[in-house]
């Protein structure tokens, strides 16, 4: 089965919906042409960017280029973690939480499944392991994001009641046990909301992209269930492991809360 090649005409009629989608909501008044126009603008700059990186990429093979390319998407990722929150923790240990809850989880859980699961020859292959680590950074990214968000907005409007516990001798971890119960809860929104609709509601996009690339579907029915597998694990630990940086950061060596050092 040949792959059908889109023109850029194809491609031009695609956007053509979203103009009209946002000449309505002109219309309407909701001022959201000039966000849904932008965005469309910078979504097909950076993939244009990337294809003709990942080409070069591909070519060259190379595990030194690999890795530099893996730290960009890795930094880029944390960075729009702290851009996404209303409150978010000032400082480089805001950023760093971001970096190192997401670089850790996907970073063991890439390295696992190259290693152990897929096994290209060789295990840095790019094919595999640039979109598979792009896969798990983007939807760990998600979930670490609103764990963040919600722990640190949570935290702000539950101050009260937090430092009424803390004056009543409850240790900080015991006082904001439900906080981060709460947190993680959001974190994983998304991501069971992914396996409840997948197949039934839903065709995931890998396992589209190889159907419509000429994969048998049962080959990519299998590829889509290891990666929603992983992206499950990623998103948890990722969040998991936010969430008790985070929460370590709202309070200092006394146990006190220290909302200061949020922002917003």
């Amino acid at each position: 089965m040949n792959i059908q090649v889109l023109s850029v005409v194809d491609l031009i009629l695609a956007g053509l919906l979203v103009l009209a989608l946002g000449v309505v909501q002109l219309l309407l008044g909701l001022g959201l042409l000039r966000s849904l126009v932008w965005g469309s603008i910078r979504m097909v700059l950076q993939l244009l960017l990337v294809g003709l990186v990942l080409k070069s990429l591909f070519a060259v093979a190379n595990l030194g280029w690999i890795t530099l390319m893996a730290l960009v998407m890795l930094l880029l990722a944390s960075y729009e973690v702290i851009a996404r929150q209303k409150r978010p923790i000032k400082g480089w240990r805001g950023y760093g939480i971001g970096l190192v809850s997401m670089g850790v989880t996907a970073a063991i859980i890439t390295l696992f499944t190259l290693l152990i699961v897929v096994q290209p020859k060789p295990w840095y292959t790019p094919q595999y392991a640039i979109p598979l680590l792009g896969m798990i950074l983007g939807n760990t990214m998600t979930g670490i994001g609103l764990a963040l968000n919600h722990l640190t907005q949570t935290a702000w409007s539950s101050r009260v009641q937090i430092e009424a516990r803390l004056l009543m001798g409850q240790t900080a971890r015991a006082a904001t046990r439900e906080l981060r119960a709460d947190a993680l809860r959001a974190g994983l929104i998304p991501t069971l909301n992914m396996l409840a609709a997948a197949g039934l509601i839903s065709l995931p996009g890998m396992m589209t992209g190889q159907i419509l690339a000429g994969a048998p579907p049962m080959e990519a029915v299998r590829y889509q269930i290891l990666i929603m597998l992983l992206i499950t694990a990623a998103t948890g630990f990722g969040s998991m492991l936010a969430v008790h940086l985070g929460s370590l950061r709202l309070f200092d060596g006394r146990d006190r809360l220290r909302l200061d050092r949020l922002g917003g």
